[in-house]
């Protein structure tokens, strides 16, 4: 896979995740000192599902460096309500762009559209595939707040379907990090990603309830239940409202615990817990600007 493509956390080695992530403290510490690095570059937008933070950092981030984006715009008011295919939609709009962001619903769709184009191309999320700039964002949160190693995180939530876990979960596996993932039975882990896992000789501990691991925990990384991502609304309503945290869950948590979520939340997270020290969700989004800054830097270096 070309080296101005990223498809999958999987690509990432440690020193590919602490350039990003330093280069990212650098935008963070002084953004207007990178205004016109690339003047008048152009990012194609390719959302073909729903996205607020996503969406809106990578504008931010690449007006930042001094470029502009097309945005395709929703998938009903495009050609792809004609019928136009995905290949040919990213190959049109890669004439008009340096760089390419695709979100799709289709997991592999960025590997295939990776295929067709010539321009960098970022994976803003893949049906429950993966979704590795969100990992990179939650790296920097996670270094910021506790360090990537000497770490014990908690995943919890929707771990079947959920594409940010399953890319932090490999993500993870560059630093000395000890995964716990909490779940129902029925969205644990898939097959696939708990084999991946243990090729890159980390250990899976899986468990059905928070209570046992959570006074060891540095960091909470909390989850929804995506319901737009069951094939059957009966084993959603079974699930939804299941493993949420409020304060009295909290109560036996480190004083130094971070609780994260990639957002949106809908009620896994008190909203009385917004204002405490555990809380890093809302700055985990800020840090998606800095970070897409980063990459995009990057990428726009390696398309040259």
């Amino acid at each position: 896979m070309r080296n101005d493509q990223l498809i999958t956390a999987k690509q990432l080695s440690r020193g590919d995740i602490e350039d990003v992530l330093d280069r990212a403290a650098e935008f963070d510490a002084d953004p207007s000192a990178f205004r016109d690095r690339h003047a008048d570059a152009i990012l194609g937008l390719l959302f073909f599902e729903p996205s607020t933070r996503t969406k809106m950092s990578f504008e931010t981030a690449i007006k930042r460096i001094g470029g502009d984006t097309v945005d395709m715009g929703t998938v009903e008011s495009s050609s792809v309500k004609k019928g136009e295919s995905l290949a040919d939609t990213a190959r049109v709009i890669e004439g008009y762009a340096d760089a390419l962001v695709l979100r799709h619903p289709s997991q592999g769709a960025a590997k295939m559209v990776g295929e067709f184009v010539d321009v960098p191309l970022l994976n803003a999320g893949d049906g429950a595939g993966h979704h590795p700039t969100q990992t990179l964002l939650d790296l920097y949160t996670i270094r910021e707040n506790a360090g990537l190693d000497d770490l014990t995180i908690g995943i919890m939530g929707d771990l079947k379907y959920g594409r940010t876990v399953h890319s932090l979960a490999h993500a993870l596996t560059n630093f000395d990090a000890d995964q716990h993932f909490v779940s129902p039975e029925s969205l644990q882990l898939p097959r696939s990603v708990r084999y991946d896992l243990h090729e890159s000789g980390a250990m899976v501990r899986e468990h059905t309830e928070l209570d046992d691991i959570l006074p060891s925990l540095d960091v909470l990384y909390v989850t929804r239940i995506q319901r737009e991502r069951f094939p059957d609304e009966n084993e959603y309503q079974e699930i939804a409202g299941e493993y949420g945290i409020d304060l009295e869950t909290l109560e036996p948590a480190k004083d130094d615990l971070t609780v994260m979520h990639p957002l949106p939340r809908v009620d896994e997270i008190a909203p009385e817990v917004d204002d405490t020290d555990y809380a890093t969700y809302f700055e985990q989004a800020h840090n998606g600007v800095p970070v897409r800054m980063a990459l995009l830097d990057q990428m726009l270096e390696d398309g040259q």
